[in-house]
Parts: structure tokens; C-alpha cells; sequence
């Protein structure tokens, strides 16, 4: 908050515009906080790293390219049963563009875990992309991205990850990862709404096309005909979301000064004393099994509805979220209409676990 009113009192101009002071004190604030970002997730280079309002947008921005450049009748997206609305709507909109369609790893309704003996027969030649999220904002589950992206790899298909949930609680290195495309939200590592990244490998951001047409992206105009910019720059037309940006790379400092690894273990120790606590109530259900999971922990009660729930828990000042989390084909094939979903994370403690714990017997006193 301090990082963006300082950009709004002191350097208030738009970017990579003008030669006087303000604008080029913001400039350089602006491409500071690239570099952080790509330095954050271990990129070649700032020049690999496209300002977004978030991860949608980032696939979006994919997903057009790959409509207009790279996908033809009869090619297929390969997508997994985990994702978000955001990784799988832009998908079917470049599907209806190009002929195209979507395939899907599955998943194994108790363990919430990819099937993944079905990964290398879903691997095919008609496969032009395969687009995964690192971690299930739904339900918590881990992929085990380098195994996935490998397989890929020996098959020369590229990867987009949603690393939208992985970017607080996990170590991620793009290079170690190996990935073509990863994208971010800023709001999910406590910086601000409205800014992400997308991280591409160079030969990509040259071969897509621009998302969008405007001021920046360009070198020259006239009404016959544009000439752009080089990336990123292309994919960033009009004016940025500049203190987004440097709120963003505040946070990504934060972050960096932290531990990853004791957060992992904190935060791992956290989710397993909540799911001890959960066991202890009869009627509560935890959704999937598998030990390789975030701090997300979703759940249902036998005859209570989530949403309910989640009112009875909003007045005791205990926020979760009640719903289908944007992941309305998980839920199908969980067979319910939405989840109960507590997210953990290390400023959390053990007491408002406990906290939470009695406002779910409140609730099965309210509705008994």
C-alpha cells in the first residue's frame, strides 16, 4: 500500500511515453518490477515476463495466439479435470475459433489425484498444448508438474502452467520447471487485484500474434498497416496497470525475504492438525486423500449445505469459502454442488483453527 501511494505522490506519469522526470521515474519503476518478477520465478530474462491484470488474462492471451497461429480443425488442448474456469473457458473459445478440441486427464474421485496412466495415451500428435495448474485451488491436490511436463517434453509438446496457487505456498523456477507459459496472479502473493504476469519462452512471444491493439505496442502506425513492438511489449497495448506492477514486485520482495521451505512446512503442519480436528466430527466429509497437498483443505457436511455453513461462519468472523471455487466440472464429477473450503496459509495459527472447528459444531447445533 505504501509502494503504490508513493508511485501516485511522486511519479504519477505513464511509461515508456515521455522524456521528462515523472515519466521516466516511473519507467524505470515499472521495468524494476518486471525484472523482480522474472527473478522471482527464476526467468532468463525481463524480457520473458508480460504484465497481465492476472492469470486469466495471461491464458487468454495464450489462448488467442494459439487460435489465430498455431491451432487447425482436428488439433487438441489437453486439460485436466482440476482446473479452474480460467484454464478451461479460454480454451473452448479458441476450440470454436480454430476447430480444435479440448481432451482430459482425469482424476481419481477419492485421492483427488490425476489418473496420470492415461497421460500418454492423451499425449497425441494432434496434441498442440498441454495447459495444467500447478495446484488445485479447489481441493488442494499437487500435480506433479516436472513428471507431467516431461512426458510432454518427450513428445515436443509445449506446457502452460496456472501457477495461480502455487506462487505463496512453493519454490517455483521456471527453468528448473522447464515449462513454455507459466502464469500468475498478484492478489494470490499478497500484492494488489488486477495485475499478474505471463512468463513465455522467447520463440513463443515472438511467434503469437498481439492480444490486443493500442498505444505501446507499437512502432509505427498508419491506416494500411502496424508495426509492433518486441515483446513483451506487443502484448502490453495501452497503459498499464503501473502501480499494480510495483505493488506486485513489493510483495514478491516480502516473499523473497521469507523461507519457502519452513512456509511449506508450517503451513503442511497447519493443514494436517486442521484435518485431525475435521476427522473428530462425524458428519464432515474431507475431499480427497492425497498427502500431496497445499493448505487448502476442502470438505462437505452430510445434510448441510456449504453455503450455509459458511453464513453461520461468517458471524462468528471465520472466512471461508462456500461454493463451487470456479471449478464447476470437478465438482460434477465429485458429484456435489460445492465445497466448504478453509485456505491456510502461514499467518494462520493453530488457535483460529480450533476457532473454525467450533463454529462447524455451531452449525450442526443450528441445523440438528
Amino acid at each position: 500500500i505504501d509502494a503504490i501511494n508513493s508511485y501516485y505522490k511522486t511519479a504519477n506519469a505513464n511509461v515508456h511515453r515521455g522524456v521528462h522526470y515523472l515519466s521516466e521515474k516511473a519507467t524505470n519503476a515499472y521495468e524494476a518490477a518486471r525484472q523482480t518478477v522474472a527473478d522471482f520465478i527464476h526467468a532468463e530474462n525481463k524480457s520473458s515476463i508480460v504484465f497481465t491484470r492476472g492469470t486469466t488474462e495471461a491464458i487468454n492471451l495464450v489462448a488467442n495466439g494459439f487460435a489465430k497461429k498455431v491451432l487447425q480443425a482436428g488439433d487438441e488442448i489437453l486439460l485436466t479435470e482440476l482446473e479452474h474456469h480460467s484454464n478451461i473457458v479460454p480454451w473452448q473459445l479458441a476450440c470454436e475459433q480454430s476447430g480444435a478440441k479440448i481432451k482430459v486427464i482425469p482424476i481419481n474421485t477419492d485421492t483427488g489425484e490425476l489418473e496420470l496412466t492415461h497421460l500418454d495415451s492423451l499425449l497425441t500428435p494432434k496434441t498442440k498444448l498441454l495447459s495444467i495448474n500447478y495446484i488445485s485451488n479447489a481441493i488442494g491436490t499437487i500435480n506433479p508438474i516436472k513428471h507431467i511436463i516431461s512426458a510432454a517434453r518427450t513428445k515436443n509438446i509445449p506446457v502452460l502452467i496456472d501457477g495461480a496457487q502455487a506462487m505463496p505456498h512453493t519454490s517455483v523456477d521456471v527453468l528448473d520447471l522447464d515449462c513454455d507459459f507459466f502464469a500468475f496472479s498478484g492478489h494470490k502473493c499478497f500484492g494488489p487485484t488486477g495485475i499478474g504476469a505471463l512468463y513465455a519462452k522467447k520463440h513463443w512471444l515472438d511467434a503469437l500474434p498481439p492480444y490486443q491493439g493500442g498505444g505501446e505496442m507499437i512502432t509505427q502506425v498508419s491506416f494500411e498497416t502496424a508495426q509492433y513492438h518486441q515483446a513483451p511489449y506487443k502484448f502490453e497495448a495501452g497503459t498499464p496497470n503501473i502501480a499494480g506492477a510495483i505493488g506486485l514486485a513489493t510483495a514478491l520482495n516480502y516473499l523473497q525475504q521469507l523461507d519457502i521451505k519452513k512456509i511449506e512446512t508450517y503451513e503442511s503442519s497447519l493443514r494436517n492438525y486442521a484435518e485431525d480436528q475435521l476427522k473428530t466430527l462425524s458428519n464432515y466429509k474431507i475431499i480427497g486423500s492425497t498427502k500431496n497437498k497445499a493448505s487448502v483443505i476442502s470438505f462437505l457436511h452430510a445434510y448441510i449445505h456449504p453455503h450455509d455453513i459458511g453464513t453461520i461462519l461468517d458471524t462468528e468472523n471465520i472466512a471461508i469459502r462456500a461454493g463451487h471455487h470456479c471449478a464447476m466440472p470437478l465438482m460434477n464429477k465429485l458429484q456435489v454442488p460445492a465445497t466448504v473450503r478453509a485456505s491456510l496459509c502461514f499467518y494462520n495459527t493453530e488457535e483460529e483453527i480450533d476457532q473454525l472447528i467450533n463454529g462447524l459444531k455451531q452449525a450442526e447445533e443450528i441445523f440438528s
